[in-house]
């Protein structure tokens, strides 16, 4: 892994613990999006049979590195307009499960529509809760994102799949944004029914692209209500025939953006995503045991056996300036200070941060 770490010229200048805010640009990428801007400059319109296979090819290999089929794979440009889109069909009034202070991109598209919704907070238990009130309450929709955007507090992907073999009428959507690209996932296997993330994060694919991932159980339960040109593959005697993961593409997509994505989840499967969880699983759990020594995490990270590799630590804006000034890239989050590591960083980075944190104090 250290040798790849000479593709992200940005690692050369900071100690970039920033990935759940936008993952890096490698220099591999750079060379294939110019060559692409090339192809454009000299080719024009006849570069149309070629970003349809770029756009088809992208498909193929997002539905690849999740174990999914192409066909039940649909490219969006985030996941805001996704779930957006899902929406639009729901059926009003069904009983919602969210999760107190999710990603605003999950929870709002619910509130601004006619639902029943129910939040519950994110707790040690939070599985246990889940259950619980799936039960009582007779839930009918469980939204919540992978990975929590602000302290990093990760589902049970193996508790998903057991509560929807118990409620099989329950549809499970998941926002993967702050999930997808940091371990090998079985999408046909989980217990999830429509995933959405966008890929500007882990997927390190840069702004503009996504996608949704369907079970073929749940295709037949939506109407979607969108429809363009392009969802008919530009034929006008396909206009009623139009493939149902095709009604979120009603108009054209940037080859040059799903391209992008295209390139970087082959070049993360050429690295091996069993590699990269391995990676990623090291370095969460040396970052995990390091901030419990200084003390700054909060208790529900700390009791929680399984966690993602994004770490939010108590911090005012003294102390994220002096990281800053210091050269770590980082955000500041809710009340603190979260860092967020990829299969790029390092534990050298981690005793840095550390170093720099106690030295603020």
């Amino acid at each position: 892994m250290d040798k790849l770490r000479s593709k992200f010229p940005v690692l050369r200048q900071y100690i970039y613990a920033n990935t759940a805010s936008l993952g890096l640009f490698s220099e591999d990428l750079l060379d294939w999006r110019q060559e692409h801007d090339l192809d454009f400059l000299l080719g024009g319109s006849t570069m149309r049979s070629k970003s349809l296979e770029i756009i088809q090819r992208t498909r193929e290999s997002v539905g690849s590195m999740f174990h999914c089929k192409s066909d039940s794979v649909a490219l969006i440009s985030n996941f805001s307009l996704g779930i957006n889109m899902v929406l639009s069909s729901l059926e009003k009034n069904r009983k919602i499960l969210l999760l107190e202070n999710d990603y605003p991109s999950v929870s709002w598209p619910f509130d601004s529509r006619e639902f029943n919704i129910l939040k519950i907070p994110v707790s040690t238990v939070l599985e246990k809760d889940i259950e619980e009130v799936v039960e009582k309450e007779k839930i009918q929709v469980l939204a919540l994102s992978i990975v929590q955007w602000v302290n990093g507090v990760k589902i049970d992907l193996d508790f998903l799949k057991k509560l929807k073999a118990q409620n099989p009428n329950l549809l499970i959507i998941a926002d993967g944004t702050q999930y997808c690209g940091t371990e090998d996932f079985n999408f046909e296997e989980s217990g999830i029914d429509i995933l959405a993330a966008s890929a500007y994060k882990w997927l390190l694919s840069g702004y503009g692209n996504g996608f949704m991932l369907f079970k073929e159980s749940v295709k037949d339960k939506f109407n979607i209500p969108i429809i363009g040109f392009s969802a008919a593959g530009a034929d006008e005697t396909q206009k009623n025939n139009i493939p149902f993961v095709k009604k979120f593409e009603p108009g054209h997509l940037s080859c040059l953006v799903f391209g992008s994505l295209n390139f970087s989840v082959e070049f993360m499967m050429k690295i091996g995503m069993d590699k990269i969880e391995k990676r990623i699983k090291e370095i969460s759990a040396y970052a995990k045991e390091e901030f419990i020594k200084l003390d700054v995490l909060e208790d529900l990270v700390v009791n929680r056996k399984i966690h993602s590799s994004i770490f939010c630590i108590n911090g005012n804006d003294k102390l994220f300036q002096h990281l800053t000034d210091n050269g770590v890239v980082c955000s500041q989050r809710g009340e603190g200070i979260r860092f967020s590591f990829h299969f790029y960083n390092t534990e050298k980075d981690v005793q840095e941060i550390v170093k720099i944190v106690k030295a603020a104090k």
